[in-house]
């Protein structure tokens, strides 16, 4: 297993819309690997495919305190199905997105319809923080970013500043 550096914004690839993974073979499967093995390393709970630089419809989640056995979770291809019309809050900071974090409002449960590892078409009806990383990782799929959900002010102060320290690094 590889672990594969992050996309940082300002990097116009994080905005880019990610393609379908068309089959799942041995390549797909050991990219999965890379990806939870970067995701763990960051340390965080989501990620994906387009914030290491492939912009496929893959993503990976491991909500698992670190007590905890880990419980990794591979989605390829996902979409929102369903959303329910009641809202939750939570603080969401993003690996492309270093050291920040915002509240960001979003629907309280969500169904996922998502290609597993398998091969299989599967449903998953999630609520609380899994329902909100699966909302933020699919937008990253979409070429969103969890500060398109705050306001243009606070956002625009990240991106000049995220911007900056790229210049000063380059």
């Amino acid at each position: 297993m590889t672990i594969k550096p992050l996309i940082i914004l300002p990097d116009p690839l994080l905005r880019q819309v990610s393609s379908p993974v068309e089959r799942v073979d041995e390549t797909i499967r050991r990219f999965a690997d890379d990806m939870l093995e970067t995701m763990y390393d960051a340390p965080g709970i989501g990620l994906a495919a387009i914030q290491v630089g492939e912009p496929l419809r893959m993503l990976v989640i491991d909500l698992s305190k670190e007590e905890e056995p880990k419980a990794p979770q591979i989605f390829l291809n996902p979409e929102i199905v369903a959303t329910s019309d009641s809202l939750s809050v939570y603080e969401e900071g993003c690996l492309s997105i270093p050291d920040y974090y915002a509240e960001v409002e979003r629907p309280a449960s969500v169904t996922v319809r998502h290609l597993g590892l398998d091969g299989a078409m599967h449903e998953l009806e999630a609520e609380g923080l899994l329902a909100t990383c699966l909302q933020h990782e699919i937008d990253h799929l979409n070429g969103v970013l969890f500060i398109d959900h705050i306001s243009k002010l606070k956002r625009d102060m990240v991106v000049k500043k995220f911007t900056k320290a790229a210049r000063r690094s380059a």
